[in-house]
């Protein structure tokens, strides 16, 4: 039922120009205008501002904070960084000026639609006001990522990209942050979704094959054409394979293509190729069309380690892989056959540490020998990401600051390699094992001298993670935040704290590509391992070591979901608290 609301007379109205009041809690006003009234919420949409205190001319008002301007009549803006302003009907009743306030319609599309034209236009705010109006209106989170997933496809020629990587990796770990921290994760992925397409021409897929081969033709076919890069046969092959085959099938090719060489682009081909996966599991195999194609161009292009230097002089890894990869096939007929003879409990910890040897063909024999006493490929690729993980927990701040980079490629990388492995095994992907572990390998010179590990706190200390913001607050304090985290997990202390109040750090900042990958990956290691193991503690202590080495920054991103926030609340922001 519509209410209606007496705001004034219609004498004071045209003597003043302008009269407001209350429809409920909302604020309303109502201008005079070519004869005529009209009712405004009295709230500018964009940041808040009275519009009664506004300027009134050729039927539009525009708010002095900002110059957004509305149309009277429909309230709709001219200016898309704005949000449209409701408008209500205005009646004269007896020389009194009533607004008609009717049940506000069902705003899920309009939402939606905002939410859309904020990742086109790249205004961070539109977006962040979407997701929470969404949120709060009872939109599954999933939506709101498929939103960005369909977007990022769709606009951006290169296909997957940074964007997309860190919109799935928060919707990985946004069951684990504290609730009003999740917003922020999407918000977060979104924005980088939307730089990632602003400016680019869109994707034209390729359609599949009518009554194509078999998939093992297919594969065949796409391992062919990404070897000589051959991105469009190669698209056009995976794209019939999509249609035809099954997830598990359709990953087996792209992984076997992922590992063909090695360590493709940094690590960056096999974590995009995994994260396109995960994101599928969030939204469906039925989006497997529009999602997995848009890696193929980064696979194709991508640089081979084998043709880099370093992977040649001073010792010929490449070859050793290209060694160890030729006997894999009896290796692991050998640990499927004989009597179990892999340490299921303690051997994956230790094949971690054997990886961080010196000696490049201690690390390959290592390998070569938990494979044929039987170590599952989880197993395996578990141990090359803790091993990776302890590069980061022993990372000296004495190294160059950019060096971060370096033993953070090799443990998203890894990471990706283990959930691979976890999702569907294979003969191929197991290469990527070796390529893994001869690129931990080569960071060694990273842990020369390696940060000393954190020890336990002392006898009858509480674990307490108070000190931990003040870390995130100062540069420098690297070794301090690994101690907090260890010591507090190594004394029992809940971990899921831990990885909370890691994620509400990076989201406070105005983090890059990379630190949204490290969080992932360590959140996704540490819940690989028991709880309360000291694996665990020494991943996430790794985590808040990185965190710690790329703090304070402005924090710009944070206080756009920190306005929007306090929007949705009605708070006047251009008032002192």
């Amino acid at each position: 039922m519509d209410d209606r609301v007496t705001i004034g007379t219609l004498d004071d109205l045209r003597r003043a120009g302008c009269l407001t009041g209350k429809a409920g809690a909302q604020p309303v006003c109502v201008f005079w205008s070519d004869g005529a009234p009209f009712a405004l919420d009295d709230r500018c949409p964009h940041m808040g501002f009275p519009l009664h205190r506004g300027s009134v001319e050729s039927g539009l008002v525009t708010c002095h904070w900002h110059n957004a301007r509305f149309d009277l009549r429909s309230g709709g803006t001219l200016d898309p960084w704005a949000d449209d302003v409701r408008a209500y009907p205005v009646e004269i009743d007896d020389g009194r000026v009533v607004v008609v306030v009717s049940p506000e319609p069902d705003r899920l599309h309009q939402l939606q639609h905002r939410l859309e034209e904020g990742l086109e236009q790249g205004v961070t705010l539109v977006m962040a006001k979407a997701v929470l109006a969404l949120l709060d209106a009872g939109t599954p989170a999933e939506d709101i990522v498929r939103t960005g997933v369909v977007f990022g496809t769709r606009y951006r020629e290169a296909g997957w990209g940074a964007g997309l990587t860190v919109l799935t990796a928060m919707a990985n770990v946004l069951g684990d942050l504290d609730p009003a921290d999740r917003a922020r994760a999407l918000v977060a992925g979104l924005a980088f979704v939307s730089r990632d397409t602003r400016g680019r021409p869109p994707r034209f897929p390729l359609q599949p094959l009518r009554g194509g081969p078999t998939a093992d033709r297919l594969g065949a076919w796409y391992r062919r054409f990404i070897e000589t890069r051959s991105a469009d046969a190669a698209e056009r092959a995976l794209a019939s394979a999509v249609a035809t085959a099954d997830s598990t099938a359709v990953a087996d090719i792209m992984f076997s293509a992922a590992t063909d060489h090695v360590f493709l682009d940094g690590g960056h081909t096999i974590d995009f190729t995994n994260k396109a996966f995960e994101v599928l599991e969030h939204l469906g195999w039925e989006m497997a069309s529009d999602v997995l194609p848009t890696l193929v161009s980064q696979t194709a292009s991508a640089a081979r380690s084998e043709e880099r230097g370093a992977w040649r002089y001073p010792h010929d890894l490449a070859g050793m892989i290209t060694t160890a990869t030729a006997g894999l096939t009896e290796r692991m007929a050998a640990g499927s056959s004989c009597a179990d003879r892999f340490d299921h409990d303690g051997g994956v910890a230790a094949l971690g540490w054997s990886i961080l040897s010196d000696d490049p063909v201690e690390v390959v024999k290592a390998i070569d020998d938990a494979i044929a006493a039987g170590a599952r490929p989880e197993e395996l690729g578990r141990a090359v990401a803790y091993a990776a993980a302890l590069r980061i927990t022993r990372f000296h701040t004495q190294n160059d600051h950019g060096d971060w980079d370096e033993v953070h490629h090799a443990f998203t990388a890894a990471n990706a390699l283990h959930q691979a492995l976890r999702r569907a095994p294979s003969a191929a992907l197991l290469r990527g094992v070796y390529h893994g572990a001869l690129r931990v390998y080569l960071d060694r010179f990273l842990n020369i001298p390696a940060a000393r590990l954190p020890e336990p706190r002392p006898a009858g200390e509480a674990p307490d993670l108070a000190g931990l913001q003040a870390c995130w607050d100062q540069e420098g304090r690297v070794d301090e935040a690994g101690a907090l985290v260890y010591r507090h997990l190594a004394g029992g202390g809940d971990p899921a704290r831990v990885i909370a109040l890691l994620g509400r750090a990076l989201l406070t900042e105005d983090a890059e590509f990379h630190w949204y990958q490290t969080y992932e990956a360590d959140v996704r290691q540490y819940q690989a391992w028991p709880r309360g193991s000291e694996e665990g503690a020494l991943i996430l202590a790794g985590t808040a070591r990185f965190l710690a080495a790329h703090t304070p920054t402005r924090r710009e991103l944070s206080q756009v979901v920190t306005i929007a926030t306090r929007l949705r609340r009605g708070e006047a922001l251009f008032e002192d608290p």
